[in-house]
């Protein structure tokens, strides 16, 4: 496997362990609808929340957060409206990013709420 997908795989596990903590329950990881793909799908009360998670071993060309592009977003809320609609989902949404930034043995971890709007 590439060094990148590994990053990419141990940050999505670091963000499902920060959300947990935070007191979020993790539904489902990695949901695919079409070419859309959610790292984390969590719930917290009556709140649905659609995260998406970037990871990052350096902020040489900007901060991970930058890395969610407006098509990015699109196709998150495209399979978010999916996942919705086939669990018959009638409360709150929210689509969030958590960043992480990796740089030796340390790392940060920033939880954007409402990152898409």
């Amino acid at each position: 496997m590439a060094q990148h997908n590994e990053t990419g795989r141990q940050g999505e596990a670091e963000a499902a362990r920060f959300l947990r903590e935070k007191g979020y329950e993790i539904l489902t990881t990695n949901f695919r609808y079409q070419h859309a793909e959610i790292d984390l799908i969590a719930q917290k009360g009556k709140l649905l929340v659609f995260v998406e998670v970037k990871t990052r071993t350096g902020n040489a060309f900007g901060n991970p957060e930058e890395f969610v592009s407006y098509t990015k977003a699109r196709l998150v809320m495209k399979a978010a409206e999916h996942y919705i609609f086939t669990h018959n989902w009638h409360h709150d949404v929210r689509f969030d990013i958590v960043a992480i930034l990796v740089s030796g043995t340390e790392q940060r971890i920033r939880h954007i709420e409402d990152a898409f709007s």
